[in-house]
């Protein structure tokens, strides 16, 4: 390829400062996180769509939304910095050894937890990983017992040093092919009682009162997935669960919102593996690219 032909390269401050813009949601807030005046942030943002030759926000006041290409941009930015930070990280660091037991919930097995071991492997490459999965209880006891080194979990802690991995919303929901009656009560699939996701929807159904009854009870999240799957009834999961095989139900439906689910990253406060806080410090700093479910 002739050299003329070449894309531009994006500068990644520039981008930087407008991961910061979406974060913020105002050129004057950005520029306080990083430094800079509002009109230098402004003259950032012109020489960014100047490169990608596309509006990048929206003019509605002092907020600044993005536009189309600025949300698609922005979801590059993202990926780009990580990479960025995760290579400056891994080259500056020595190589060590060294092993980590991590526990994680199953309803995050196949999404945030694939994550952030692949970020624990670009930056520690020779660590040794142990996974266990589990239920969040569990996985809390056994941090506590010192069976595991870190636990993914949805529970609060105040002994236990953490923080937000990823915020999820909570939904309602149902195979493809089930149909729900609004004239009957909602079949209810549900864990047992530990289950903050049986809670959830409990709560939310009592507070509309909305008649329901149960169809199915399950202590592994497993069984409340294989029941879901197979069209026995409804269920309050986290976004994490939405596959192919599942539909989200809403207040079109006649169901009521549920509130975000946490999912924090605990260590011990006592912790004197430098293994362990090393990847607890390298977690912390890249917790922005495990990023937010949305509906």
């Amino acid at each position: 390829m002739n050299p003329i032909d070449l894309p531009p390269t994006l500068d990644l401050e520039l981008l930087r400062t407008l991961v910061h813009v979406a974060s913020s949601g105002s050129f004057a807030d950005a520029g306080t996180q990083i430094g800079r005046s509002q009109s230098g942030v402004s003259q950032q943002m012109q020489r960014l769509e100047q490169i990608v030759q596309s509006p990048l926000f929206l003019k509605e006041g002092r907020n600044k939304q993005l536009t189309e290409q600025g949300r698609q941009l922005l979801r590059y930015a993202r990926e780009l910095l990580a990479l960025n930070d995760d290579a400056v990280q891994a080259l500056r660091q020595r190589m060590v050894d060294g092993q980590l037991r991590l526990g994680s919930p199953h309803d995050v097995a196949d999404t945030l937890l694939p994550q952030v071991l692949s970020r624990l492997n670009r930056l520690m490459p020779t660590l040794q990983m142990e996974i266990r999965i589990g239920r969040s209880p569990s996985l809390m006891k056994a941090l506590h017992a010192g069976e595991i080194d870190l636990a993914i979990s949805t529970r609060e802690d105040a002994s236990l040093e953490g923080f937000i991995l990823r915020r999820s919303p909570t939904v309602w929901l149902c195979a493809g092919h089930f149909l729900v009656s609004t004239s009957q009560p909602v079949p209810l699939i549900l864990g047992d009682e530990s289950s903050i996701f049986r809670r959830y929807a409990l709560d939310a159904l009592e507070r509309r009162q909305i008649p329901w009854r149960q169809v199915h009870n399950s202590s592994s999240p497993l069984g409340v997935k294989a029941a879901l799957r197979a069209g026995l009834g409804v269920t309050a999961r986290s976004m994490e669960l939405v596959g192919p095989e599942v539909r989200i139900l809403g207040e079109q439906d006649g169901f009521p919102k549920l509130p975000e689910i946490n999912y924090y990253l605990w260590m011990r406060p006592q912790s004197l593996n430098p293994h362990v806080r090393r990847a607890f410090k390298l977690l912390q700093e890249g917790k922005r690219t495990f990023g937010q479910q949305k509906i």
